[in-house]
């Protein structure tokens, strides 16, 4: 019940499907510049990398939301993997039994970056997403996906969730005092630390 709600929001039928619509034109979307003029992956992202990275999006949120813990890890970088030992990742997860599972996910941004400085070179996607539950708690967050060549599966490499309780919400926004310490993008003048 609650992965098909997640599928009817992030637009589309089931976690089978095999194409993601795209996303609408309400989502903001920023192309970020290459680190360097030399690399073979700074062509501007078409549809069609827009499609294949929300469709990695989709598969990992909607695993969570199943609490199919082996199919989302599968989908992490094995660096990510490296990084977070299957026991502890699932650990963490369990411990915030209600974070990915109420199935009301809406992206609000979508950021390009091409071979961003630091990082392993290729096309990342980040998706800021926000999810509103029934109780009146908001989840806030990012996924990260990224392609180290065109032709290549999208891999999830970054991961970050808040929950917000109903008392710290006012107005459909998290307290200030409180705004400042998630790692939210809630919309256009409402940012904090990504």
């Amino acid at each position: 019940m609650r992965a098909a709600a997640l599928a009817c929001l992030l637009g589309f039928a089931a976690p089978a499907a095999a194409e993601v619509p795209p996303l609408g034109a309400e989502v903001e979307r920023v192309v970020h510049p290459p680190a360097t003029a030399n690399t073979a992956n700074n062509a501007a992202p078409t549809a069609a990398d827009e499609a294949e990275a929300m469709g990695r999006m989709a598969a990992y949120t909607m695993a969570l939301a199943r609490r199919d813990f082996a199919s989302a890890y599968a989908m992490l970088r094995l660096s990510f993997q490296a990084a977070n030992p299957r026991i502890e990742w699932e650990m963490n997860l369990r411990k915030r039994e209600a974070l990915w599972a109420d199935g009301t996910l809406r992206i609000l941004r979508l950021s390009w970056y091409h071979d961003p400085a630091g990082q392993p070179p290729g096309l990342y996607a980040a998706f800021d997403f926000r999810g509103d539950r029934a109780d009146g708690t908001m989840d806030c967050g990012y996924v990260v996906v990224h392609r180290s060549a065109p032709g290549s599966a999208f891999t999830v490499v970054r991961t970050d969730a808040s929950e917000v309780p109903p008392e710290l919400i006012e107005d459909g926004v998290p307290k200030a005092d409180v705004l400042g310490q998630l790692p939210c993008y809630l919309g256009k003048g409402i940012a904090t630390a990504f």
